[in-house]
């Protein structure tokens, strides 16, 4: 059976300098990760936004459009009919004038005049309706396409600040050495950073509150006492008692990564203390995702 290791005390030299500068890098890390957390929820709220209007602008170009198609279409329509009609009387007024004789052959031939010219005026008024509505569908169309670039353009800068921001975030979350000399995954000082840590889904994370008592707290699955604490300090003794087996946490600190050995794992547990009150304790477990079976724990023995 693999036996719980002891804490090595030849490492409190090097454990009360880290102390000293992991107690002024707490307050600096907490607001850093508050600002970077607020800066992530307004990005997501401008680009969320951007997207938004990107769509109205888009919808609304796309409606101007087939509004312009729609009178173009009734506009060539009508004025196919009119100049239809013209000409039907051109050709009516023509036949006219070449029957009538004396006065009324010229009136006619001023009739087909007038109207030849009317029919000419016609066509001209046709021709530069469709070269102005031509031109308005070519600036919608541009001004769209302009838009949709510049909101794209604005949508990736915002994505761009946006991974900054959380590669920011994600730097805050720091590794440290365990207790028993095993480099520790990252570790959270508090909850912000522990929700950060589960949602990476690297490990299995359990919160606790465990107070001074006779008997023991289930954190997961071990148990731990509290059996002494120093506020001025930050500094506190533990019981931890897993597999029938108990081992003695003496003079720890905050957020130093107490490791212990299971026969349901072969990663170390670690158990990290984040807030150190008058006969009370607040932090975390963490055990590893790969467990274990039952057999196979006890074939290893």
């Amino acid at each position: 059976m693999q036996r719980l290791i002891p804490s090595n005390y030849c490492l409190r030299s090097r454990r009360s300098h880290a102390e000293r500068g992991s107690a002024l890098l707490v307050p600096i890390l907490l607001g850093a990760v508050i600002a970077l957390i607020a800066a992530n929820v307004y990005l997501f709220l401008q680009i969320d936004k951007m997207k938004t209007d990107l769509a109205m602008v888009q919808q609304g170009l796309a409606d101007e459009v087939v509004q312009l198609k729609e009178t173009v279409n009734v506009t060539n329509a009508a004025s196919r009919k009119r100049v239809e009609n013209l000409q039907e009387q051109l050709q009516t007024a023509q036949q006219e004038a070449t029957q009538a004789v004396g006065r009324a052959k010229s009136e006619a031939v001023q009739r087909a005049e007038a109207l030849s010219k009317q029919l000419a005026d016609e066509q001209r008024k046709q021709q530069e309706q469709q070269r102005v509505i031509a031109s308005r569908v070519e600036e919608v169309n541009r001004t769209a396409t302009e838009n949709v670039q510049q909101v794209g353009q604005q949508v990736e800068t915002f994505k761009k600040e946006l991974v900054d921001a959380d590669s920011a975030l994600n730097i805050a979350l720091k590794k440290a050495m365990g207790d028993m000399g095993v480099m520790s995954g990252l570790i959270a000082t508090n909850a912000d950073e522990l929700n950060q840590l589960k949602a990476l889904g690297d490990r299995n994370y359990f919160e606790f509150d465990v107070r001074k008592a006779k008997e023991p707290a289930r954190v997961g699955d071990i148990l731990v006492r509290l059996t002494k604490t120093d506020t001025k300090r930050n500094r506190f003794t533990v019981e931890v008692i897993a597999d029938d087996k108990k081992v003695e946490k003496k003079d720890r600190t905050l957020n130093e990564p107490i490791q212990f050995y299971t026969l349901a794992a072969r990663q170390p547990y670690e158990l990290v203390v984040n807030n150190v009150q008058k006969d009370r304790i607040v932090g975390y477990l963490a055990t590893p995702k790969v467990q274990r079976s039952r057999g196979a724990a006890g074939g290893g023995e």
